[in-house]
């Protein structure tokens, strides 16, 4: 079978290339006799992989050395408790809710403490970014949170908010890796691997080592304990191994890719491709505000129920999969990460086109 062009959200598309080596290596790793699923955590040889992948994500991302990194279980989701549970020094801390899992962000930081609506896009079905430049920022915040790419909504903070002072703690699961990022920025960013990085079960935490302490909420299990995993570099229990042996041989891609300054002109150059289609044809529509646009997901529609679903279902058979927007959005939604190839796009928008002149 040949392989078909994946849109899917997350978990989504990997480089090909990756694939075949981890295939390559499945039964014998490097010699060693076994596959890395098999191989325990403490061996000589897992602990390669894991510090090499580190170092790795430090080159690309340049991460500053007091920034710790932490490969994890549980997904982005479990942060969203881990985020509170590690930070909420005063039990007050501010969420500007732009998309589905910053508003479940915000609610589980309910149950920890105060949390603060800061700013919201639900009035237009978050499909814009609020504006974050003055907001009103309470002196006793313990941080600001946002979630930077929202996969479900397509839009993407084009300037990180002006936290005036505050520790800026960022969900990016979404856009991990697909541009440059200052993470001085940060106290903490945080994302779930599955979308741009590799198969799901890992979350990677970057966190200020400042930030990282013995002084979390009472009753805080030891495992959300981000010390607990920095003491023993990701290392207290058994890690997800198989997820970031992927991990690492995407990073070793990237590398050999040009880095993530040659990541974001292939993002931008594959999204305008879309993006320009979408803004000229009489059938199809974008749904967010253009200079809020991801350049990870892209959500549009017909404006008719009925053809969307016939898009979709003929999309499918002609080999592009997974383009059924979310619920809540409706229509379609093509998510075109890193591993996305500039063709893949192409065929599509081909394929748009096509549709439209048969149903207009």
């Amino acid at each position: 079978m040949s392989r078909v062009y994946n849109f899917s959200a997350g978990p989504a598309v990997l480089p090909e290339e990756v694939l075949q080596e981890a295939a390559d290596e499945m039964l014998d790793y490097r010699g060693c006799g076994m596959s890395v699923m098999e191989m325990s955590h403490r061996s000589k040889v897992f602990d390669d992989i894991i510090k090499d992948a580190e170092k790795d994500l430090r080159e690309l991302m340049n991460i500053p050395d007091n920034y710790k990194v932490l490969f994890l279980q549980g997904g982005a989701s479990q942060q969203f408790a881990a985020v509170p549970m590690n930070l909420m020094k005063n039990k007050k801390a501010g969420y500007i809710v732009t998309g589905q899992w910053a508003k479940k962000a915000y609610q589980e930081a309910q149950m920890y403490g105060e949390a603060i609506e800061l700013a919201s896009s639900a009035d237009q079905t978050f499909s814009y970014i609020p504006d974050c430049s003055d907001l009103d920022i309470p002196d006793d915040l313990d941080y600001v949170y946002i979630c930077e790419n929202n996969t479900i909504y397509g839009t993407k903070y084009k300037k990180l908010p002006n936290t005036k002072g505050k520790t800026l703690v960022a969900d990016v699961s979404s856009c991990f890796l697909s541009e440059p990022v200052d993470v001085t920025k940060y106290g903490v960013i945080y994302g779930g691997v599955q979308k741009n990085i590799g198969p799901a079960g890992v979350v990677i935490v970057i966190a200020r080592e400042d930030l990282i302490t013995d002084d979390v909420l009472p009753g805080t299990p030891t495992m959300l304990k981000w010390k607990t995993q920095a003491d023993k570099d990701s290392l207290y229990n058994t890690p997800p191994c198989y997820g970031i042996y992927i991990c690492g041989k995407v990073f070793e891609w990237l590398k050999k890719m040009g880095g993530l300054e040659e990541m974001q002109r292939r993002n931008i150059e594959k999204a305008k491709i879309l993006y320009d289609f979408l803004d000229e044809s009489k059938l199809f529509k974008g749904t967010v505000r253009k200079e809020d646009r991801s350049l990870m997901n892209v959500p549009f529609v017909t404006g008719d129920k009925d053809m969307d679903a016939k898009f979709v279902k003929e999309a499918t058979e002609a080999g592009f999969v997974n383009l059924k927007g979310h619920r809540t959005v409706g229509g379609m939604r093509a998510s075109i990460y890193n591993a996305m190839p500039k063709e893949g796009v192409e065929k599509l928008v081909a394929f748009m086109k096509k549709f439209e002149k048969e149903n207009a």
